[in-house]
């Protein structure tokens, strides 16, 4: 698989990433739906398969040449990070992998992220215990928390990359102004601040909303995007196309996952989802790969991160690889998911 330079660092990773909240079956922010226990036998039976799906999908993403895979000390609280640490012992060396996590996400519906000094090297240590390493390659801020100054979120980026804890330090769901202001600050002080190497913001055709302020700051400031859910969250697959209920096991059918699919099924998305599977059909691709390919070549990106719930899933996705669209393809597309922008979301020289 193809490598990329993580914003503007030494630092190469693969251009597919793979996430890793799937891995959780329950609890923390996004940590899935929690199973009945059941039974201690199908409970361990569930357990048992859920290791080894998670093991098929490391190892397949491996096989393939995948080096970057994303976690959060919040995906089934700490679940998906422990699994990752384990399968880094058993099946996948370590050096072979880039890992990064998160941190800041808080079980507190008052206040749901912490992005204080002491909480989030705390989460850090805690995150490593699990990973079973003495570093993570990027240590990401998991959002925006408006209740801690700035400058101390960011001086604890500083300590964890100081101390070797993590090699490279960036944030994530950031606005424009937000990721403009912590980028700004971390290059004010070159060889005393960490510049921030990575930003992680939902990316897709149905999604283009860091076009307008997020994507420019980024690329102006050497920071490389990293697409959360670049298939406009399963949508874009095409599986939510036909009249009725949504497929079994799928997040539309999900009672707890039924609202975060929600607001890409109306019409507006749909006539973009059917445009994809238009050039899907001319392509004789599946439309997967036609909207995936579409958002990791896009100006600014790094590697999108690409969430599966079957190993089989996750190897349909990376054999996008060695797909490029035809540029009237990628033209059509640009057009019928153009997002408006209009005064003040850029300068004047481009309105």
């Amino acid at each position: 698989m193809e490598r990329r330079h993580l914003g503007r660092t030494g630092l190469r990773v693969s251009r597919i990433g793979l996430g890793t909240l799937s891995w959780a079956r329950s609890g923390g922010t996004g940590g899935g739906e929690r199973a009945d226990p059941g039974t201690g036998h199908e409970a361990h039976l569930r357990h048992d398969q859920h290791v080894r799906n998670a093991a098929d999908q490391l190892k397949t993403f491996w096989e393939a040449g995948g080096t970057l895979v994303d976690t959060a000390d919040v995906y089934g609280d700490g679940e998906a990070e422990h699994l990752l640490g384990r399968l880094m012992q058993d099946l996948v060396p370590r050096r072979d992998l880039v890992i990064a996590t998160k941190a800041g996400g808080v079980p507190d519906p008052h206040r749901p992220f912490d992005c204080s000094r002491g909480h989030l090297l705390s989460a850090l240590d805690a995150s490593l215990d699990r990973l079973g390493t003495d570093h993570v390659d990027l240590w990401q801020v998991h959002a925006w928390d408006p209740y801690t100054p700035l400058e101390e979120t960011l001086q604890a980026l500083d300590t964890a990359v100081s101390s070797g804890r993590a090699r490279y330090a960036g944030v994530c769901d950031f606005s424009g102004w937000q990721l403009a202001k912590a980028g700004t600050w971390q290059r004010a002080a070159p060889g005393v601040r960490q510049p921030l190497a990575a930003t992680q913001m939902e990316y897709s055709l149905l999604q283009r909303g860091v076009e307008r302020e997020v994507l420019p700051a980024a690329r102006d400031l050497g920071i490389g995007l990293l697409p959360s859910s670049p298939l406009g969250r399963g949508v874009l697959t095409g599986k939510y196309r036909d009249p009725g209920p949504p497929p079994t096991g799928s997040r539309g059918a999900s009672e707890r996952l039924a609202a975060f699919v929600e607001p890409y099924l109306d019409g507006a998305a749909a006539r973009i989802t059917d445009a994809v599977a238009t050039a899907a059909d001319g392509l004789a691709l599946p439309p997967l790969q036609v909207a995936l390919a579409w958002v990791r070549d896009r100006p600014g990106v790094v590697a999108p991160i690409v969430g599966a719930r079957t190993a089989e899933q996750l190897a349909q996705a990376l054999s996008v690889e060695g797909l490029s669209l035809p540029d009237e393809i990628r033209a059509a597309l640009d057009d019928v998911s153009a997002p408006v922008h209009r005064y003040p979301d850029h300068d004047w020289s481009e309105l």
